[in-house]
Protein backbone atom coordinates (compact mmCIF):
# COMPACT_ATOMS: atom_id res chain seq x y z
CA UNK A 1 0.00 0.00 0.00
CA UNK A 2 1.38 3.23 -0.77
CA UNK A 3 1.97 5.81 1.28
CA UNK A 4 -0.94 8.46 -0.01
CA UNK A 5 -3.35 5.34 0.12
CA UNK A 6 -1.91 4.97 3.89
CA UNK A 7 -2.65 8.49 4.90
CA UNK A 8 -5.94 8.88 3.27
CA UNK A 9 -7.42 5.45 5.34
CA UNK A 10 -6.30 7.25 8.62
CA UNK A 11 -8.01 10.18 7.79
CA UNK A 12 -11.00 8.50 7.02
CA UNK A 13 -10.38 6.40 10.11
CA UNK A 14 -9.97 9.69 11.79
CA UNK A 15 -12.75 11.33 10.50
CA UNK A 16 -15.15 8.00 11.38
CA UNK A 17 -13.99 7.81 14.72
CA UNK A 18 -14.30 11.79 15.63
CA UNK A 19 -18.05 10.95 14.39
CA UNK A 20 -18.52 8.00 16.81
CA UNK A 21 -16.89 9.62 19.99
CA UNK A 22 -16.99 13.38 20.05
CA UNK A 23 -19.03 14.91 17.16
CA UNK A 24 -22.00 16.26 19.61
CA UNK A 25 -20.83 19.51 21.75
CA UNK A 26 -22.72 19.46 24.78
CA UNK A 27 -24.16 22.75 25.36
CA UNK A 28 -23.07 24.52 28.46
CA UNK A 29 -20.29 22.07 29.13
CA UNK A 30 -16.59 21.37 28.02
CA UNK A 31 -17.73 17.83 27.21
CA UNK A 32 -18.69 16.03 23.23
CA UNK A 33 -20.04 12.81 23.11
CA UNK A 34 -20.87 11.11 19.39
CA UNK A 35 -22.87 8.88 17.82
CA UNK A 36 -21.66 5.56 19.29
CA UNK A 37 -22.76 7.05 23.17
CA UNK A 38 -26.10 7.46 21.42
CA UNK A 39 -26.62 3.93 19.66
CA UNK A 40 -25.39 2.84 23.18
CA UNK A 41 -28.57 3.93 24.21
CA UNK A 42 -31.01 1.78 22.35
CA UNK A 43 -31.80 -1.02 24.76
CA UNK A 44 -30.81 -4.76 24.33
CA UNK A 45 -28.14 -4.19 21.07
CA UNK A 46 -27.14 -0.88 20.79
CA UNK A 47 -23.70 -1.58 22.50
CA UNK A 48 -23.44 -4.80 19.72
CA UNK A 49 -24.32 -2.17 17.35
CA UNK A 50 -21.82 0.22 18.47
CA UNK A 51 -19.17 -2.93 18.76
CA UNK A 52 -20.13 -3.91 15.13
CA UNK A 53 -19.29 -0.24 13.96
CA UNK A 54 -16.16 0.03 15.85
CA UNK A 55 -14.49 -3.04 13.93
CA UNK A 56 -14.39 -1.17 10.56
CA UNK A 57 -11.67 0.45 12.83
CA UNK A 58 -9.70 -2.28 13.39
CA UNK A 59 -10.30 -4.29 10.67
CA UNK A 60 -8.80 -0.87 8.58
CA UNK A 61 -6.01 -1.12 11.12
CA UNK A 62 -5.32 -5.02 9.63
CA UNK A 63 -5.29 -3.92 6.30
CA UNK A 64 -3.03 -1.48 6.95
CA UNK A 65 -0.71 -3.91 8.45
CA UNK A 66 -1.01 -3.61 12.40
CA UNK A 67 0.65 -6.45 14.07
CA UNK A 68 -1.58 -8.93 16.11
CA UNK A 69 -0.65 -7.66 19.55
CA UNK A 70 -1.97 -3.86 18.26
CA UNK A 71 -5.23 -5.69 16.96
CA UNK A 72 -5.86 -7.43 20.12
CA UNK A 73 -5.40 -4.15 22.01
CA UNK A 74 -7.81 -2.39 19.85
CA UNK A 75 -10.06 -5.25 20.13
CA UNK A 76 -9.74 -4.72 23.94
CA UNK A 77 -10.76 -1.32 23.85
CA UNK A 78 -14.08 -2.01 21.53
CA UNK A 79 -15.12 -4.97 23.98
CA UNK A 80 -14.17 -3.00 27.28
CA UNK A 81 -16.66 0.06 25.34
CA UNK A 82 -19.17 -3.02 24.79
CA UNK A 83 -19.36 -4.51 27.73
CA UNK A 84 -19.42 -1.60 30.08
CA UNK A 85 -21.66 0.02 27.64
CA UNK A 86 -24.15 -2.90 28.47
CA UNK A 87 -24.61 -1.61 32.37
CA UNK A 88 -27.83 0.78 32.56
CA UNK A 89 -26.79 4.47 33.07
CA UNK A 90 -23.24 4.24 34.60
CA UNK A 91 -22.50 1.85 31.31
CA UNK A 92 -23.70 4.65 29.39
CA UNK A 93 -22.18 7.32 31.15
CA UNK A 94 -19.03 5.19 30.89
CA UNK A 95 -19.80 4.92 26.99
CA UNK A 96 -19.79 8.81 26.46
CA UNK A 97 -15.75 8.97 28.68
CA UNK A 98 -13.51 5.87 26.69
CA UNK A 99 -14.16 6.94 23.33
CA UNK A 100 -12.71 3.65 22.20
CA UNK A 101 -12.54 4.60 18.38
CA UNK A 102 -10.06 7.99 19.40
CA UNK A 103 -7.99 5.34 21.39
CA UNK A 104 -7.70 2.88 18.48
CA UNK A 105 -7.28 5.35 16.01
CA UNK A 106 -4.61 7.18 18.22
CA UNK A 107 -2.99 3.39 18.56
CA UNK A 108 -2.61 2.38 14.84
CA UNK A 109 -1.34 6.70 14.31
CA UNK A 110 1.12 5.63 17.03
CA UNK A 111 1.91 2.61 15.39
CA UNK A 112 2.73 3.90 12.12
CA UNK A 113 4.80 6.76 13.14
CA UNK A 114 7.12 4.32 15.62
CA UNK A 115 6.40 0.67 15.10
CA UNK A 116 8.91 -0.87 17.56
CA UNK A 117 7.70 1.37 20.68
CA UNK A 118 3.84 0.43 19.94
CA UNK A 119 4.51 -3.11 19.79
CA UNK A 120 6.67 -3.22 22.83
CA UNK A 121 3.92 -1.71 24.67
CA UNK A 122 1.13 -3.52 23.09
CA UNK A 123 2.97 -6.92 24.16
CA UNK A 124 3.30 -5.48 27.30
CA UNK A 125 -0.33 -4.94 27.20
CA UNK A 126 -1.36 -8.13 26.35
CA UNK A 127 1.18 -10.28 28.06
CA UNK A 128 -0.47 -8.34 31.60
CA UNK A 129 -4.19 -8.63 30.37
CA UNK A 130 -3.20 -12.53 29.61
CA UNK A 131 -1.68 -12.78 33.09
CA UNK A 132 -4.86 -11.30 35.02
CA UNK A 133 -7.20 -13.28 33.07
CA UNK A 134 -5.18 -16.40 34.10
CA UNK A 135 -4.97 -15.25 38.44
CA UNK A 136 -9.00 -14.63 37.81
CA UNK A 137 -9.53 -17.88 36.36
CA UNK A 138 -7.63 -19.40 38.99
CA UNK A 139 -9.32 -17.45 41.49
CA UNK A 140 -12.69 -18.37 40.54
CA UNK A 141 -11.64 -22.34 40.17
CA UNK A 142 -10.26 -21.96 44.07
CA UNK A 143 -13.42 -20.51 45.31
CA UNK A 144 -15.39 -23.01 43.94
CA UNK A 145 -13.46 -25.48 44.71
CA UNK A 146 -13.77 -24.15 48.71
CA UNK A 147 -17.57 -23.91 48.36
CA UNK A 148 -17.85 -27.09 47.25
CA UNK A 149 -16.13 -28.38 50.06
CA UNK A 150 -18.09 -26.55 52.57
CA UNK A 151 -21.07 -27.38 51.28
CA UNK A 152 -20.13 -30.95 51.01
CA UNK A 153 -18.77 -30.71 54.85
CA UNK A 154 -22.00 -29.19 55.67
CA UNK A 155 -24.46 -31.87 54.14
CA UNK A 156 -22.01 -34.56 55.74
CA UNK A 157 -22.53 -33.10 59.47
CA UNK A 158 -18.89 -32.82 60.10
Amino acid sequence: MQKTDKEKSRKKLERLAWYLDSSIKVPGFNARFGFDGLIGLIPGFGDTIGALISSVVISEAARLGAPKVLLLKMAFNVALDALAGMVPVLGDLFDFVWKANQRNVYLLDSYLANPRETVVASRLFVWGLGTVLVGLVISVGMIGFVLVRALLNAAAGV
